[in-house]
């Protein structure tokens, strides 16, 4: 096991960077992470970490600059010889680009995979992938986290008689089922949903009893929020009183802000995986950290010990 660990960060979120090594009660390592005058990015590191294990913490959203960043740290870092690289990518930028579903498109999150394990990461710790099965795109171990512990704990304070959990989709049953089983066994209903084109979403109707019921609507990634706006639709109509909805990663592009203004959602609860920029904030948003999910995990990959209770 490696005798002591760094922590760097790259710009994506500074401020989650920064929290993590406060749990940890150590210093953010030094590293010069800037561009020279014609954009390029440069990186130098300012501490020694030859034998060292190293956590690189870098969400890869906005996914390109973010990623290079990522990326060239990584090389930084193994060339300094460090002794083990995790790569702590709270936001797994591509994600949604797991699969081959038309003619002629590429598998971008298995070439982002590639990328990183050839930079020279050694393991992946990231949380709540849009797909389970990009963990299978990497040829080195990844251990992915879920944000469903943080927002059950905060659900829990609230009032949950007569909720029902709601699944935008199909690809969302497990997670959705996993916040109704610790949610004091909460009904569960799925939304059969269609999309219509890469950006166009077609709602259809309600699987499961909402009726007179308040609903928590459960999903991974809330980008533009009018997949989000549509389901609060759907389940008013189909007569739910007040809708709460929760979401890991607050990508909020586009006209995400103005969807929200008009869902009838009482609250939407998303984690901090993603800086959320001023201008991205709303009073009906409210954020959670995973800074203390991430740092347990990066205290007992550092240990050699089992991370798998922080799964559940």
């Amino acid at each position: 096991m490696p005798k002591e660990f760094r922590i760097f960060s790259g710009n994506a979120n500074l401020p989650l960077s920064k929290e993590i090594c406060r749990y940890l009660n150590i210093p953010l390592g030094k590293a010069l992470v800037d561009r020279f005058s014609d954009g390029e990015i440069r990186v130098e590191l300012k501490e020694n970490v030859r034998g060292t294990d190293v956590f690189i913490i870098q969400p890869t959203y906005s996914p390109t600059e973010n990623l290079l960043e990522l990326l060239i740290l990584i090389d930084a870092v193994r060339r300094a010889s460090a002794k083990r690289i995790t790569a702590v990518i709270p936001y797994f930028g591509y994600a949604r680009q797991e699969r081959k579903d038309r003619p002629r498109v590429p598998i971008s999150a298995k070439l982002v995979a590639n990328l990183i394990s050839t930079a020279g990461a050694n393991r992946i710790l990231t949380i709540d992938l849009h797909a389970v099965a990009i963990q299978g795109f990497f040829d080195i171990p990844v251990d992915e986290l879920y944000a469903a512990p943080v927002m059950i704990k905060y659900f829990l304070k609230k009032d949950l008689r007569n909720f029902v959990i709601v699944a935008p989709d199909t690809g969302g049953v497990n997670r959705a089922r996993a916040f109704a089983k610790r949610l004091r066994e909460t009904p569960l209903a799925i939304i059969d949903k269609r999309r219509i084109g890469p950006k166009k979403v077609e709602v259809l109707h309600v699987v499961g009893e909402v009726k007179n019921k308040n609903a928590l609507i459960v999903d991974d990634i809330i980008d533009t929020a009018e997949t989000m706006r549509k389901v609060a639709d759907v389940l008013k109509r189909e007569g739910v009183e007040e809708i709460y909805a929760s979401a890991t990663h607050p990508i909020l592009s586009g006209k995400a802000l103005q969807h929200i203004d008009s869902a009838p959602i009482k609250e939407i609860v998303v984690t901090n995986t993603i800086t959320v920029a001023n201008e991205k904030r709303h009073p009906r948003i409210k954020v959670l950290s995973v800074a203390e999910l991430l740092g347990k995990a990066i205290k007992r990959i550092h240990q050699e010990e089992s991370v798998s209770s922080l799964f559940v």
